[in-house]
């Protein structure tokens, strides 16, 4: 069965491997996860998953391959965690299904007369009133009724009576797709990293001391600079028209990179890169600064990320005078393709939905010039994006 649990979470996408496979076989032959399936739940989810993109994929593999009988019998003992339950029934359960177990000799008749049907049953059933099984009218199994019973292997509700649930999914929406937030956004970045010691010597060095301490007979305490993420980052946002759509999304990835780059500057742009950017937008008409001053100015090791929807008219990208806003004696491209040149790392968030872009001319001719460096502002497109400025 838990070759079957690894080979499931290989072809639901998960990328566990071998060694974690191993790690979890040991952890349960010290018996880790004593015998109560939650144990064994949050066990096994620590050796194998590294990513809470991943926790949904987890929770269906996790039910699907321990569920109903199978589930009880091997993982299951007589530990039920009573006040758990007691709150879960306190929340959920009307006055007349209160009523109804306290009939039958209340909450805690009901727990006990669970743990003595798993210590007493020895097979799979089907149907009847009293074991563990399916299709019946126990209180105990999947597929049945009963008016106060404890799921254990069903797929979904079918009465919404079930006291407690067993297999319960805890975790939903965390796949790559779906909306991102801040805290998500920073553990997608952190995949650009590359860390260095700078700085004052003001970091305890443990190690060193440790060695120097023992070398010289003395306490010997060595000091040395922290560890900095040294990558550096040029963050250009899109702002107004369309992308009054994208605030919310912007304003979190902004808050997520300002969080984890120390080195890190963002200007901004509107639709298409042209002879100028700035700093705040309430002063962008006073305010300004040259592209050409911010292509010298920062060297060419710096990551460029541009964040916009690349949704606008194609002229505003090929032609001369094509801006909404004022006359750019040259093309967008023209100024698109000087960045490019200056800095080899490059690539574009695009917030819109990756379905729809080829519905939107400018944003191919703009995944075109960037050489299908275009990702979507995901958790799997910033992944993606990460991994390309890694390289």
């Amino acid at each position: 069965m838990f070759a079957t649990f690894f080979h499931e979470l290989k072809a639901a996408g998960l990328p566990v491997t071998l060694r974690e496979y191993l790690t979890l076989m040991e952890a349960m032959e010290k018996d880790l996860a004593g015998r109560r399936v939650e144990d064994f739940y949050y066990l096994s989810r620590s050796a194998l998953v590294k990513d809470e993109r991943n926790l949904d994929k987890f929770d269906r593999v996790f039910g699907h391959v321990f569920k109903g009988l199978d589930l009880i019998e091997q993982a299951l003992t007589a530990d039920i965690p009573v006040e758990w339950l007691k709150k879960l029934a306190e929340k959920y359960l009307t006055e007349e299904e209160k009523k109804q177990i306290e009939a039958l000799g209340g909450l805690d008749k009901l727990l006990e007369t669970l743990r003595q049907r798993i210590a007493e049953q020895k097979r799979r059933h089907q149907g009847g009133n009293k074991w563990i099984g399916t299709a019946g009218t126990s209180p105990f199994g999947a597929y049945g009724y009963n008016p106060e019973g404890v799921r254990i292997g069903q797929d979904g509700n079918r009465n919404f009576r079930a006291v407690k649930v067993w297999d319960k999914r805890e975790f939903k929406d965390l796949d790559g797709d779906v909306e991102i937030g801040t805290r998500n956004i920073k553990l997608a970045l952190r995949r650009l990293r590359k860390f260095a010691r700078t700085g004052a010597d003001d970091e305890l060095d443990l190690d060193g001391t440790i060695k120097g301490t023992a070398h010289k007979g003395y306490l010997d305490i060595l000091m040395r600079p922290e560890r900095h993420n040294t990558i550096k980052v040029l963050l250009l946002f899109d702002i107004g028209g369309s992308m009054d759509w994208h605030i919310k999304a912007t304003e979190e990835l902004f808050s997520a990179a300002r969080a984890e780059f120390k080195h890190m500057v963002h200007l901004y742009f509107h639709n298409c890169l042209y002879e100028k950017v700035w700093k705040e937008n309430r002063r962008r008409w006073n305010e300004t600064t040259p592209t050409w001053d911010v292509l010298h100015t920062y060297p060419h090791d710096y990551k460029v990320i541009f964040v916009g929807d690349a949704s606008m008219s194609p002229y505003e990208i090929a032609a001369p005078g094509g801006s909404v806003e004022h006359f750019n004696e040259e093309a967008g491209s023209v100024w698109m393709q000087r960045l490019l040149d200056t800095y080899s790392s490059c690539v574009w968030l695009n917030p819109v939905p990756e379905r729809d872009w080829d519905f939107t001319e400018s944003i191919r001719m703009m995944r075109q010039m960037l050489g299908g460096r275009m990702y979507p502002l995901t958790l799997e497109g910033l992944d993606e994006a990460m991994r390309e400025l890694g390289r």
